[in-house]
Order: C-alpha cells, then sequence, then structure tokens
C-alpha cells in the first residue's frame, strides 16, 4: 500500500514543473509518501511477515496434503468397491458341494477374499483417520488465526497513525481558503464542477 502511494505522489509531482505554491505542494507530498514507504518497510514489514503472512502461509500448506489424502481415499474407496464386487459375485456361485471345487477355483475364492480384506482395511483406515483429523484442523484454524487477525489490525493501525502524522505536515503548505474549505466539506464540490466541465470537452466522446 505504502509503495502504490509513493508511486501515485511521483505521478502527481510530474504534473509540475515550476515554482508555483502547487508544485511545492506535490512536491512535500511525494517526499511524505517516499519516507512514509521508507519507515513502513522498516518498521512494519517484518512483524507483518512473521506475525501474518507467514503463518497464513504455514496453515495453507497444510491442505495439498490433505487435498492428497482425500484423492487417495476416494482411489481406495474405488478399489474397495470393485474387490468387494468381485467377492460377492464369486461368494453368490451357488455349490453343492464345496469340497468337489477345482483347486484353482478355491484358490481364486482365498485370492479375491484376502484381496476385499486388505482393500477394506487400508480404506477404513484412511477413512477414520479424515474423519477424526479433518474436523479438528477446520476447528483449531480459528485460534491459530486468532493472534494473526489481532496483529494485522495493530500493525493496521499503526500504518494509518503513521501516514496520518506524516501526510498532516503537507496540509502547512496548503493556502488557509484550501484547508477552510475541506474542512467545511466544499473541496467534493469543486472537484465535481471540474470533472463536469470535463464531461463537456468533445474529446472526452461527451461533448455535444
Amino acid at each position: 500500500m505504502s509503495a502504490s502511494e509513493a508511486r501515485i505522489g511521483d505521478t502527481i509531482e510530474g504534473f509540475y514543473h515550476d515554482n508555483s505554491q502547487t508544485a511545492t505542494i506535490a512536491s512535500s507530498y511525494k517526499r511524505a509518501l517516499e519516507e512514509l514507504d521508507a519507515r513502513t518497510a522498516k518498521e512494519l514489514d517484518g512483524p507483518y511477515r512473521a506475525t501474518v503472512l507467514d503463518p497464513m502461509g504455514k496453515l495453507c500448506s497444510y491442505f495439498p496434503e490433505v487435498n492428497k489424502l482425500i484423492e487417495k481415499r476416494g482411489r481406495k474407496l474405488l478399489d474397495y468397491d470393485a474387490s468387494r464386487s468381485r467377492y460377492k459375485k464369486q461368494s453368490d456361485r451357488p455349490a453343492d458341494d464345496p469340497s468337489k471345487l477345482p483347486r484353482y477355483v478355491v484358490i481364486t475364492y482365498a485370492s479375491m477374499e484376502r484381496e476385499h480384506n486388505e482393500a477394506k482395511l487400508v480404506f477404513d483406515a484412511i477413512d477414520e483417520q479424515l474423519m477424526i483429523e479433518l474436523p479438528q484442523l477446520v476447528d483449531m484454524r480459528i485460534p491459530y488465526l486468532d493472534p494473526s487477525l489481532e496483529m494485522m489490525i495493530r500493525i493496521q493501525i499503526k500504518f494509518a497513525q503513521e501516514g496520518y502524522e506524516q501526510l498532516g505536515g503537507v496540509q502547512r503548505y496548503f493556502p488557509e481558503q484550501v484547508r477552510n474549505d475541506y474542512a467545511e466539506g466544499q473541496l467534493d464540490a469543486q472537484v465535481e464542477g471540474v470533472l463536469q466541465e470535463m464531461r463537456g470537452l468533445s474529446i472526452c466522446g461527451m461533448g455535444h
């Protein structure tokens, strides 16, 4: 924010190339914003990164791993459903005397049963882990972010206070009448009047 304001100050100063009072104000405004930007980078940027950006980044870094586990659960569910379907089909086949079934059939059935049980164990383990830990992760995000939110507000307050103090020094360069017009809310009407004149210019595509 301070860097953007510094660029605005630089742009405004570029409008004036004389020794008028307005040029002095623009130059003072630019210097004030540059000083504010430098002070912000020195005093606020480090604490902001350490107490707000870094903690939020660490929290966000957990979610790709969570998403991977959710995706893995989906794949294991497909494996489990497929093995369960094959196992069920084999179990539903009628057999008058199971002891007389060919040996390869018995081996195949046992293999399907083992595959089914293993798939169920893997799926159940991941599913249980997500059911227990995912709500805990969601619940913990608020107490985790509370200190960061508090620090973000404190840093913004400090930034606003320093900006007010820094820019307050620029006011002394304005004529007294301008300060009075601002205090009485008349500057908005003046700005609107100039905008209305601009709208009347044919070069703006709005003229008649």
